[in-house]
């Protein structure tokens, strides 16, 4: 399930439903079934990924430079873990029913309809990263998808699910915010693997070399940081809005690392940027409901 990835899948809807709560009276049932749906649609992306891989023979144990997978190591039969996926797949899609039902208490409805699209897309997007005849995640085309599930879907989506409307177009920036952020968790994973993956794929690592992935990477957290940034200062002042800058430190350790080490080294800086990442979304949508207390 790699479970260090774990808490990635849960930044960006926590952001959104703490902001919504912020704004509006939120149904705890709606943010407990929000939540299990990112962490379903995390696993369920993980285990095709890893499915994928295996299938079109992309991940050898020699060229791992993370920890060992399940499947190619031997661990699980090919069978049992397409069991796995599709396991995944339908508790995807149960929770997130659910938490359509409580949110809207119908199927039928105007939002009802959109969320269950984007459910639809988030599905399809987990699975088709390296599964089926056009996989994108060989592409380079990752990073638009994470850009875009793991901060617009999730932090927008997870808002108006709470909240039934977008009230305004600066929500877009922590969407952003938490979107370059994780954009750059991914960028991590491609930068330690450059050179196995240049044999089978043509991640942006690959394409534009080592320095200039690096490059991209501190531009990707500092776009992150100026967009929560420029949200908090559209919104009315209060220190309390910027509880989130307590994480600095944590990013500042992660670049300084980031730009010192190469290859398997770079390994521990994956988990590092996933907690920070998490942190950063729980202190900034935290900060904004200690506010009205």
């Amino acid at each position: 399930m790699r479970l260090r990835t774990l808490p990635q899948s849960v930044s960006g809807v926590a952001l959104g439903l703490l902001l919504a709560t912020a704004d509006y009276v939120v149904n705890p049932w709606v943010a407990v079934f929000t939540v299990l749906t990112a962490v379903f649609l995390q696993i369920l992306s993980n285990t095709a990924n890893e499915l994928g891989d295996f299938l079109s023979g992309t991940d050898r144990p020699e060229d791992r430079q993370g920890p060992a997978y399940t499947l190619s190591g031997g661990l699980i039969s090919e069978k049992g873990y397409k069991a796995m996926v599709v396991v995944y797949a339908v508790l995807s899609v149960l929770s997130g029913l659910a938490m359509i039902w409580f949110s809207f208490g119908t199927f039928f409805s105007y939002g009802a309809i959109i969320t269950m699209l984007l459910g639809i897309l988030a599905i399809s997007g987990a699975v088709k990263y390296t599964l089926g005849r056009n996989p994108y995640g060989y592409k380079g085309l990752g990073d638009i998808n994470v850009f875009i599930y793991f901060g617009i879907v999730a932090v927008l989506g997870s808002y108006f699910v709470a909240a039934h409307e977008i009230p305004n177009w600066y929500l877009f920036l922590p969407a952003v915010s938490v979107g370059c952020l994780s954009t750059a968790v991914l960028n991590v994973n491609n930068i330690r693997d450059i050179e196995s993956d240049a044999l089978t794929r043509k991640t942006i690592p690959v394409r534009i070399g080592e320095k200039k992935a690096k490059i991209y990477h501190v531009l990707l957290i500092v776009a992150g940081w100026v967009s929560m940034t420029g949200y908090t200062a559209v919104r009315a002042f209060d220190w309390w809005h910027y509880l989130y800058v307590l994480t600095l430190p944590l990013f500042v350790v992660h670049l300084v690392k980031m730009w010192r080490l190469s290859g398997k080294d770079l390994d521990p800086q994956l988990p590092l940027l996933v907690i920070s990442t998490f942190l950063f979304s729980l202190a900034a949508g935290v900060g904004f409901v200690v506010f009205l207390l």
